[in-house]
């Protein structure tokens, strides 16, 4: 049997990259939830003392959070921006990639590029008009 076939060694290669892929993702998925849980956990203590403190500890403490429930607001609505300018970007280039690829009918190209284009324009449409704007 010749196990160097061309065959076999794209099998082995994607068997071993998928298998790379998702433990890397199990990984870095529960480093990340621990690494979440610990900046939690040090924030509401942090929190916790200034409450306890007398005076403008506690004024201090509610002024810290809401800033930043603020800043994370604004960063959600800064990513729906930037998600949809990428896909309208990639909705534009399927459709001009795909119109000028396909021989047979360009109007296939361009249909396929829509699907992306619409939900990048809906997206950004949230973004601008519909979201709240006191952030």
């Amino acid at each position: 049997m010749d196990y160097a076939r061309p065959e076999v060694m794209v099998f082995v290669f994607l068997a071993v990259a998928s298998i790379a892929l998702y433990s890397y993702l199990s990984i870095n998925s529960y480093v990340n939830g621990r690494r979440k849980e610990r900046e939690a956990y040090y924030k509401n203590e942090t929190v916790r003392r200034l409450t306890e403190s007398q005076g403008a500890g506690a004024d201090a403490a509610i002024a810290l959070l809401r800033e930043e429930d603020r800043l994370q607001g604004r960063r959600r609505l800064e990513g729906t921006k930037l998600g949809g300018l990428i896909t309208t970007a990639v909705g534009l280039g399927l459709m001009i990639f795909l119109g000028i690829a396909n021989d047979d009918s360009h109007l296939i190209g361009v249909a396929i590029g829509v699907v992306p284009l619409m939900v990048g324009i809906a997206l950004l449409l949230y973004a601008y008009r519909l979201a709240p704007k006191e952030l």
